[in-house]
C-alpha cells in the first residue's frame, strides 16, 4: 500500500517501493540483523536474504485507525538478544520514516523468520 499525505501545496503519494527502501536501509543498519526476508520465505522454503531491489517483498505498509502500520520480516544472527534487537529496529524504523516522509506510525511489527550463524 502506498502512503497518501497532504500539505499546503497539495497531495503526496509515497510508493510501497520507496517505503521499503527507507525501512530496509534502517533495518540493515541495526546491530544483529543478518538481512531481510520475504514474507513467504518459510512457506516457499527459500531462506535467502533479499537484495535491495527486492525489499518490497519483505516490508509491507497498511493504513490503521491511528496511523500507518509497517510489517517487516527479518533474519537475525545467532547469539544476539532478540527483544533488544527488535526494539531497536522498531525505534529506528519509526524515526527514519517520520524524518524522511513525515508520517504518523501506529505500529512497527517485526517478524523473525530465522536465526543465521555468523560466518
Amino acid at each position: 500500500m502506498k502512503i497518501d499525505t497532504q500539505n499546503k501545496y497539495g497531495g503526496i503519494d509515497i510508493s510501497q517501493e520507496a517505503i521499503a527502501t527507507v525501512v530496509g536501509g534502517a533495518i540493515l543498519d541495526c546491530y544483529g540483523v543478518a538481512g531481510l526476508a520475504a514474507k513467504n520465505a518459510l512457506k516457499d522454503n527459500n531462506l535467502s536474504c533479499l537484495s535491495a531491489e527486492d525489499f518490497s517483498k519483505g516490508i509491507f505498509c497498511r493504513k490503521g485507525k491511528a496511523g500507518y502500520e509497517i510489517d517487516a520480516y527479518v533474519y537475525l544472527y545467532y547469539g544476539v538478544k532478540i527483544p533488544e534487537i527488535l526494539s531497536e529496529i522498531q525505534k529506528k524504523v519509526k524515526y527514519e520514516l517520520s524524518k524522511t516522509f513525515d508520517v504518523k506510525l501506529q505500529a512497527v511489527n517485526v517478524y523473525v523468520i530465522d536465526i543465521k550463524e555468523i560466518s
